[in-house]
């Protein structure tokens, strides 16, 4: 008896969700085909800091269980960096105490222990090993293992969703999915954040502030990423310079070297932000199944391969 996966699947959308679903698919045996609208080096993903660790998403039960099916891919994927872009690193999770740390991390996360003063000064500090990602590097991977699993990826920009042409598709539309399906619920939450040469920083670091203002640094090969802001319904995605010193200025009260690295890239991100991920089986208006996974928030890296293993079985139906 056939099925509908007999037939092509196709993901509309090439961030890191849009990819992950679609080597999914591929790798379980499905024909498909990626539409992208910009190329992976261009998506909001590849902006990314990208920290594993869930933030600011919703349903917390399911973000828990897509986050830790992550890990375990991530942790696997630490062992090629160069290839991957996946290393395993340590830092500190500032204002969080390891009693704070629910124990569905902590069995999974050998090694979590309170940040000395020395290590984290301005309070208390979780000192963790947490997968730390290099999107540059990882985003291409994940394209060149699609194609190797025999998927496609084309070039198109997708103004109605009723335009696709398979038996299935999944909407990995992110932040367009607000004016794509339409949903108004989906809306950017602005990040920016400011790329220096790497004083010889080699752990990471997340602080905020006692005013709520972000600050962390994360070594990436090559460089070192500051970060950041959360500008809720602020679409711009030019960098503002006074935005930028003042990330600097944060970044370099937890790390003096900070304030005399040389800047090489400004960049901007709008996370694709949702009360709660919407990951659930539907139709088109011509009985297609349309599968809609999207709204992942700043927590598309942590959560892709979970929650990517999700939508692939609903697609299968």
């Amino acid at each position: 008896m056939e099925t509908e996966l007999d037939g092509e699947v196709l993901v509309v959308g090439g961030g890191v969700i849009g990819l992950t679903t679609a080597v999914v698919l591929a790798e379980r045996g499905t024909r498909v085909r990626l539409w992208a609208r910009d190329p992976v080096e261009r998506t909001t993903s590849a902006v990314a800091g990208a920290l594993w660790w869930p933030y600011r998403i919703e349903p917390v039960a399911s973000a828990r269980a897509w986050a830790l099916r992550s890990l375990e891919v991530y942790q696997e994927l630490a062992a090629r960096p160069e290839t991957t872009g996946v290393r395993m690193v340590e830092g500190v999770l500032g204002e969080t105490a390891p009693d704070e740390v629910d124990a569905w991390a902590a069995a999974r996360l050998p090694g979590l222990r309170a940040a000395t003063a020395q290590e984290y000064p301005a309070g208390p500090g979780l000192w963790a090993r947490l997968p730390l990602i290099d999107m540059p590097a990882h985003l291409p991977w994940l394209r060149e293992r699609l194609l190797a699993a025999g998927g496609t990826v084309e070039a198109r920009t997708v103004a109605n969703l009723a335009e696709t042409d398979a038996p299935v598709v999944v909407n990995c539309t992110g932040l367009a999915a607000r004016e794509l399906v339409p949903d108004p619920s989906v809306r950017p939450v602005r990040g920016q954040l400011v790329v220096v040469e790497n004083p010889g920083i080699d752990t990471w670091m997340v602080s905020t502030g006692a005013d709520g203002a972000m600050a962390y640094f994360f070594p990436q090969p090559g460089r070192l990423v500051l970060g950041g802001t959360a500008e809720e319904d602020v679409w711009s995605a030019e960098p503002d310079a006074a935005v930028a010193e003042a990330i600097v200025r944060r970044c370099a009260a937890l790390r003096p070297e900070i304030a005399g690295a040389r800047v090489l890239e400004h960049r901007v991100g709008l996370r694709p932000a949702r009360d709660t991920v919407r990951l659930e089986r539907t139709t088109l208006p011509d009985g297609r199944v349309l599968v809609h996974h999207y709204g992942h928030g700043g927590a598309g890296v942590t959560v892709a391969w979970g929650c990517a293993e999700e939508a692939a079985t609903l697609a299968a139906g």
